[in-house]
């Protein structure tokens, strides 16, 4: 029994989390991520995931024999994750952090890996969120979210975590339709390394930015 004293705000969270669950049984993942961009546009910026062949090309570079933590935010319906998993050391981890509730509610009740984590939270915080999971650094950060139409402070901020929570040699890794992810990229890491791929409606630009290993000395 509930409660007598719990608010009325409380019940209609409890009702709307309740609702999103339901959902998430209920919807197939390219339904549930065409709601969340229903909900939050500018923040999904595509009404449909992104193609294996994006996919592919992505993640190809990524040195799989040393990820122990690999990193992706804005996740949605989990398109890559599979894949990753799939790439991942046994003893690896993957730690999706996603701001939409309905994402990561579909994520905790389709994915069942014990390498597997969805964090509801914001890539700003990626710091604690890996501390709090048992790391000090990632190995690799991927990132699909619009870079373009998100608060330039908060692009910075989330730039500027993503750095630091980096291993030496660790890259971070985005897709976009525009060239702000590349060109941020770019601001912030040594190395950055740019492709276009066609095997994707839109096509996308890649980029890879590599923390490079400090000089001795």
């Amino acid at each position: 029994m509930r409660d007598a004293t719990m608010s009325g705000n409380q019940l209609a969270a409890d009702a709307k989390r309740g609702f999103r669950r339901s959902i998430t049984r209920i919807l197939g993942p390219r339904a549930v991520f065409f709601w969340g961009f229903i909900e939050e546009p500018a923040m999904v910026a595509a009404a449909f995931p992104s193609s294996k062949g994006l996919v592919k090309a992505m993640l190809e570079p990524v040195d799989w024999d040393n990820c122990k933590l690999f990193v992706e935010y804005g996740p949605r319906v989990g398109t890559f994750c599979p894949h990753i998993l799939e790439r991942l050391p046994d003893d690896g981890e993957l730690l999706v952090i996603d701001t939409n509730p309905l994402f990561i509610d579909y994520l905790r009740e389709t994915i069942d890996d014990p390498r597997f984590t969805a964090v509801l939270g914001s890539a700003e915080d990626v710091e604690k969120i890996v501390r709090a999971h048992g790391f000090e650094r990632a190995d690799f950060v991927l990132s699909g979210m619009p870079i373009s139409t998100m608060p330039p402070a908060v692009t910075e901020n989330i730039l500027k975590a993503t750095y630091r929570v980096l291993r030496e040699g660790g890259a971070f890794l985005t897709y976009q339709y525009r060239d702000a992810a590349y060109r941020l990229t770019a601001r912030h890491f040594e190395r950055t390394i740019k492709e276009k791929t066609y095997r994707n409606i839109p096509p996308c630009i890649l980029a890879w930015g590599y923390k490079e290993p400090r000089a001795d000395g």
